[in-house]
């Protein structure tokens, strides 16, 4: 017997499956990143947008048709996240503009619902890139509506759907190089294609495990200077310089890095000449000195519990959010609405303290390792006292997340400057003048980050091919404004080779922000090197603490 129409219940069984396959494919949907940067989030940013919603619907009791629209969609558009987030919310907004009108959804009102949510996610991206989710969205969308007018039947129309929207993504690479060589289809497309698999599985009746959404997994908003509890698996971060007393080849690299996963993970093994530098992730950094002292001397040896440290940064983080939410509010209640205020989205002490010495009101932390959502945005929105609101997003990834903000912002002026990096957020707010008006210094703001060339340093968590470089897990990647500059296996060697192809005749300051993860001595010992290397360039160095990234610089 054919199944004509898709009734309220149902279709809340379905977007909870989609939401809970997502979950579970989050981590496969972030290997399809093309660039291999630990990092790499478009699963992450999917799932955590998608599970905002998915908890404000399981919330509902016996919902009807307009109140479960109300809760995909703003559920969404709060918790969105990274620019395929918010993508996947226009597309959930779109598609509940469509349904909230009906008590059940047939074959018609479902493809004019897809072909509604596909309209408004075009019409939120500035600049619609085809071989991307858009892309997959739009194929679902043609075929609904060409099914619809052959058939009432959704056992029928729904599989025809998805083999198409299937087809699409394979066609991806085809329609984008980068993805082609790095030889991979759109991370977000297939994030798409995961939902649509989980709520079909749900319309066939088949049994859902809906644990991931019940335990509230991946729905936690985190908010400025807070981390969620998570376990720890491997509690101490062991790292280490060999220096070899004889060649180490290949094959003792391979030989290590396999013994080094075989007692923990998050492994860095990067060999030049005589030293080795180690990094791991153990329960027993014994085990990994014993190994290493068959190749050679040890120097640097840092062991930290991470265990340890995870907990009185919890700590931490929770006394320094309550004393920012006290102060913020004291201060609104005691001072008069100010005509401008700053939002900067930053990651790192030294990064957050920069912005805090330039005048910015609010620090929402996040950036590249945890992309704010639309609702942290508008927590920072209601914290600033201000008639006129200037925010950096300092990511190209939560451009869109701050779009959103600002769209769903009705009493205050939200200014969002598109800077794409931190060093453009910090020069953006050293280009504001307090004596000219919004306007002129949105203009101010916007031709200064014009000026500025970005760097950041970072390792390869696999082997893949971009921007006609071979790169190997482990391998160290300087990545500019426009892609992958320089590979190499030192940290110091890769990062000149970036600047090689950055600083040119009109460069005149060279600013290097080091991380967590590199010594204060290393990095002026470093920063000493470049200025001989470029004497007529001013260097600044200043202690940024950001994971991940040995160095994010900037050249003016």
């Amino acid at each position: 017997m054919a199944v004509k129409t898709i009734d309220t219940e149902l279709l809340r069984r379905m977007f909870l499956a989609g939401a809970a396959n997502l979950e579970a494919k989050k981590e496969f949907i972030n290997e399809l990143n093309v660039f291999p940067v630990p990092d790499g989030d478009t699963g992450t940013n999917m799932t955590l947008t998608i599970m905002s919603a998915a908890k404000e619907v399981q919330a509902l009791d016996h919902p009807d048709m307009v109140s479960m629209a109300k809760a995909i969609s703003s559920g969404s558009l709060r918790g969105a996240r990274g620019n395929s987030g918010v993508i996947l919310s226009q597309l959930l907004r779109g598609f509940t503009k469509e349904i909230r009108e009906h008590d059940e959804i047939d074959a018609v009102i479902l493809a004019k619902a897809c072909d509604r949510a596909t309209a408004t996610a075009y019409k939120a991206v500035m600049k619609p890139k085809e071989g991307t989710i858009l892309t997959v969205a739009k194929g679902v969308a043609q075929k609904a509506a060409e099914m619809a007018e052959t058939t009432e039947d959704l056992e029928v129309f729904i599989p025809e759907v998805l083999r198409y929207a299937e087809e699409v993504l394979e066609q991806t690479p085809e329609m984008l190089p980068v993805l082609k060589e790095a030889g991979v289809v759109d991370s977000g497309g297939q994030g798409l294609l995961e939902v649509l698999r989980g709520a079909y599985d749900a319309f066939l009746g088949k049994e859902i495990d809906y644990s991931a959404i019940e335990a509230g997994s991946g729905t936690r908003m985190v908010k400025p200077g807070e981390q969620a509890e998570t376990e720890i698996k491997f509690g101490y971060c062991t790292e280490f310089i060999i220096m070899t007393e004889k060649p180490f080849t290949e094959k003792n690299e391979t030989e290590f890095k396999s013994y080094l996963e075989s007692i923990g993970d998050s492994i860095v093994c990067v060999a030049d000449d005589d030293i080795v530098k180690i990094h791991v992730h153990t329960n027993d950094p014994g085990l990994a000195i014993q190994k290493a002292l068959t190749y050679g001397q040890l120097s640097r040896m840092k062991i930290d519990n991470m265990r340890e440290e995870h907990q009185e940064k919890l700590i931490r983080d929770a006394e320094k959010v309550a004393a920012q939410q006290a102060q913020a509010s004291a201060k609104q209640k005691k001072e008069p609405r100010k005509p401008v205020g700053f939002i900067a989205v930053s990651i790192g002490d030294g990064m957050n303290e920069i912005f805090r010495e330039l005048g910015v009101d609010y620090i929402i932390e996040g950036g590249q390792t945890m992309n704010p959502s639309t609702d942290d945005m508008l927590t920072a929105i209601d914290q600033v006292n201000a008639d006129h609101i200037f925010i950096l997003p300092n990511n190209k990834n939560i451009i869109l997340a701050a779009n959103q903000a600002q769209s769903l912002t009705k009493d205050k002026d939200i200014i969002v400057i598109p800077t794409k990096t931190v060093p453009q957020g910090i020069t953006a707010v050293i280009s504001y003048m307090p004596e000219a008006d919004v306007d002129t210094n949105l203009e101010a703001m916007k031709e200064s980050i014009k000026n500025v060339k970005t760097g950041q340093v970072t390792y390869a968590v696999r082997d893949t091919h971009v921007d006609d470089k071979e790169i190997h897990e482990g391998d160290i990647m300087g990545i500019g404004d426009q892609g992958i500059l320089s590979v190499g296996q030192s940290v110091e060697d890769t990062t000149k080779e970036m600047l090689s192809q950055l600083v040119d005749e009109d460069s005149e300051l060279i600013s290097l922000y080091y991380g967590q993860d590199i010594l204060a001595e290393d990095a002026r010992a470093f920063a000493a090197s470049v200025e001989e290397l470029y004497p007529d360039v001013d260097v600044d160095v200043h202690m940024g603490g950001q994971p991940i990234y040995y160095y994010v610089l900037s050249v003016e």
